[in-house]
């Protein structure tokens, strides 16, 4: 007789115990996955059997539940198989469920440990440049100003007007017919009024002049009197008549005294209108804007990091990466919310999330719980503490069996 079945029983049941012990303890760690033991018996080569024993722990990575947060920075992957890729300063790479990240001093997005997360940075051209993922960065620097290069205007002008007799004057409304205004902004990101003036010519026959802080351009030298940028044309159904090489667009270039570059502007009209109607603006913008700061920033369900500045424009900062893995429960646990790969769970396939990703899709201001099972647990407790009573009679039977024998003598 021997103690070994007991024992292996009773060193299964604790190992069994610690792991229910461990799914508890973690059922409210943001991202963990449930641990299982599995076991297998053991013989060698003995008919009777020698016990049991642990043949491996396994883990659970279904999805926990999503719960929201408040925080853009708190991200969880729904609908995937995959994990935030992470890297340390020192170059070693780990993966996780856990979305719960903020920014460093430096501007990095990372976990708690100082982890940062990775993705795809964002190039010259403001498009995300692909490669090699690296750290992400939400930088603290200003979004410079942009020129404005381009006006876009359509407006209705009431072909019941009138001509002015005298020469056009900004400052005199008599010598007008319908003025509009729009702010641009210079290389400095300093604004600036540009005024866009109708004058009726004729019979469906206008001349369009332009100002830029009350200052006439193209500019003119007194006596002579202010050129047009151009004029416009329409057709007996109040459709802009363009006869080549008319466009609709006229071009000026405004010196500037602020110490910014000139001011190479281009006004397209096209779409503007003459209807007996009043005056109106249908269309008006221009593509130059001023500095401004981070004021927030989202991450959209494929990865992408959108700032919000201040000065009401908003940049792609780059985009976040996911990884998957063919056999997941090959991944060696790190702690601290980490996993490793190895090679029973083969090489990372990275790339980008979204909807319809085998990947799954992100969702900002959420968490994914652990799925550790409260309730399940609490009975796998019960179910484990009596087979380690059973296992302890076991060997408390054996031992008084050899104590019998023993006596016999």
């Amino acid at each position: 007789m021997g103690f070994a079945q007991g024992v292996s029983g009773i060193n299964a049941a604790a190992n069994n115990l610690d792991v229910i012990g461990n799914n508890i303890a973690n059922s409210s760690t943001v991202g963990f996955k449930a641990g299982g033991v599995q076991f297998a018996d053991v013989y060698a080569g003995s008919k009777v059997g020698l016990g049991t024993s642990v043949a491996s722990v396994t883990q659970n990575f279904n999805q926990g539940s999503v719960q929201t947060s408040s925080r853009a920075l708190d991200i969880a992957i729904v609908d995937g198989s995959g994990f935030f890729r992470l890297t340390s300063p020192g170059g070693e790479v780990a993966y996780s469920r856990n979305g719960q990240f903020d920014r460093d001093k430096d501007g990095y997005i990372v976990n708690a440990a100082g982890m940062r997360l990775t993705g795809y940075p964002v190039g010259a051209n403001g498009a995300v440049a692909g490669g090699m993922p690296g750290p992400l960065m939400i930088p603290t620097t200003e979004m410079p100003p942009k020129p404005t290069g381009n006006i876009s205007a359509a407006f209705n002008i009431d072909a019941r007007a009138t001509a002015p007799t005298l020469p056009f004057d900004p400052a005199d409304s008599a010598t007008y017919n319908y003025p509009n205004a729009v702010t641009v902004y210079d290389s400095l990101g300093n604004p600036h009024e540009f005024a866009t003036f109708f004058v009726k010519t004729g019979a469906n026959s206008w001349d369009v002049y332009a100002t830029v802080d009350g200052a006439i351009t193209p500019a003119v030298v007194p006596p002579a009197l202010p050129a047009p940028m151009g004029s416009l044309g329409f057709d007996t159904a109040g459709q802009m008549v363009l006869v080549p090489p008319a466009t609709g667009t006229f071009a000026t270039t405004v010196a500037m005294t602020n110490g910014a570059a000139p001011l190479n502007l281009t006004l397209d009209l096209n779409g503007t209108t003459q209807y007996g109607n009043v005056n109106d603006v249908r269309n008006l913008s221009q593509d130059g804007y001023a500095s401004g700061s981070l004021i927030g920033f989202e991450v959209a369900d494929d990865g992408r990091i959108v700032g919000k500045y201040g000065n009401e424009q908003s940049a792609l900062l780059g985009q976040v990466v996911l990884s998957t893995f063919i056999n997941p429960g090959g991944l060696v646990s790190q702690g601290g919310n980490l996993w490793a790969e190895s090679a029973a769970s083969g090489a990372p396939l990275t790339g980008t999330p979204g909807k319809g990703s085998k990947l799954g899709a992100l969702v900002s201001g959420a968490l994914e719980s652990s799925n550790v099972d409260l309730t399940a647990e609490l009975v796998n407790l019960i179910v484990a503490q009596r087979t380690y009573q059973a296992n302890t009679q076991t060997v408390k039977t054996q031992d008084q069996v050899v104590q019998a024998l023993i006596n016999m003598r």
